[in-house]
């Protein structure tokens, strides 16, 4: 009698597969980080060096890729917060908040898409975005009660603010990547209460030569 055996897939070709995928994520990672979201699923394909189908049989739309590279980011972004509501004092559990945001955002134009303008339903992500919020809301809620910030500032304002700063980082990225990190200070220092020390100015400003070098940056981009 004659048994016919079905083997499972060859290894190589389920090395190649996992390698495929891990070329696929990293490659949108890099676009969205540097463009944002509204890339392709083509432009994914060609970073990465595989055809387009190849990226389907990996991820069935661009929603579940961008729920595939972000979903770190995002539960990052609710550890942060659940460690500042934790600080023991109200004051620097929200700088350190504050600052956390401003770091990732301002280096990722993706990320900052994902959880300051977007109000889709990605699978995973606006859950997390939804732990995030009452625990933002209890950091502020402390840092009020404790009089070191603005009796009047809002759990809103603190991500508005970091679209602020973020905002400015895209601006200034070319001529001076590190400028949002001055913005911060003075963004922090205007919501702090009245009797609080204020953050140091670290970062100079832009000179009116690095402001106009900018501005042809912003002209050059909207012209392609």
């Amino acid at each position: 009698m004659n048994h016919t055996t079905t083997g499972s897939p060859p290894r190589r070709l389920r090395a190649d597969a996992v390698r495929n995928q891990r070329r696929i994520v990293e490659a949108a990672r890099e676009l969205f980080a540097d463009r944002g979201l509204e890339i392709s699923l083509d432009d994914v394909a060609e970073r990465a060096g595989v055809g387009i189908g190849t990226v389907y049989r990996r991820f069935t739309g661009k929603d579940e890729l961008i729920a595939e590279v972000f979903a770190a980011n995002v539960g990052g972004f609710a550890i942060a917060a659940e460690t500042a509501a934790a600080h023991p004092d109200p004051w620097e559990g929200l700088v350190q908040f504050f600052e956390y945001a401003c770091t990732h955002l301002a280096t990722n134009r993706g990320l900052s898409e994902v959880m300051l303008e977007l109000d889709n339903d990605l699978d995973g992500l606006a859950e997390m975005r939804n732990r995030i919020k009452p625990v933002i809301s209890a950091v502020v809620g402390r840092a009020c009660a404790a009089g070191v910030i603005q009796p009047d500032i809002e759990p809103s304002d603190i991500f508005s603010l970091v679209h602020m700063i973020d905002s400015l980082a895209e601006f200034a990225r070319p001529v001076n990547p590190d400028l949002w990190r001055r913005y911060q200070a003075v963004v922090l220092n205007g919501i702090r209460g009245d009797a609080a020390p204020r953050l140091a100015l670290i970062v100079p400003p832009l000179t009116d030569e690095q402001v106009e070098m900018a501005k042809s940056h912003i002209c050059t981009g909207r012209k392609r």
